[in-house]
């Protein structure tokens, strides 16, 4: 169920997004990704980190996949490694493409993956290395 406030957060990301200019930047690691299922969980799709400005943009693509899981969570990670610190939002769709925004407090250039994270079990659903 869409909630107003992700309606909200959704359209601001999306809107966003589509005013996109290409920009190379610096992410450790690189810039694009795809998934792969954790925790018994099938997740699929491509990722792309993206720069609109001074702000990044983590965007998952059209063929984005996540077969369920209780409260999924959009973050980020370093070298295997889920940081709590990082959470862009919940998961708005199981399928498609859809965009969260990266606060300005956080330095894209310390993390090299895109996690989905399962915050009621505390594990990954899946990970993407951006390369």
């Amino acid at each position: 169920m869409m909630t107003r406030r992700s309606l909200f957060l959704n359209a601001a990301a999306t809107g966003a997004a589509l005013t996109l200019a290409s920009t190379t930047f610096a992410v450790a690691g690189g810039h694009e990704g795809q998934f792969e299922g954790r925790s018994n969980h099938v997740t699929s799709g491509t990722v792309k980190m993206v720069k609109d400005g001074d702000r990044y943009i983590v965007e998952l693509g059209d063929d984005f996949s996540l077969d369920g899981g209780p409260d999924p969570r959009v973050a980020l990670g370093k070298d295997g490694s889920y940081d709590p610190d990082t959470k862009l939002g919940a998961l708005l769709h199981l399928t498609g493409k859809q965009s969260y925004a990266v606060p300005p407090t956080l330095d894209v250039s310390n993390y090299n993956e895109v996690y989905i994270w399962c915050e009621v079990a505390g594990v990954p659903l899946g990970v993407a290395t951006l390369k």
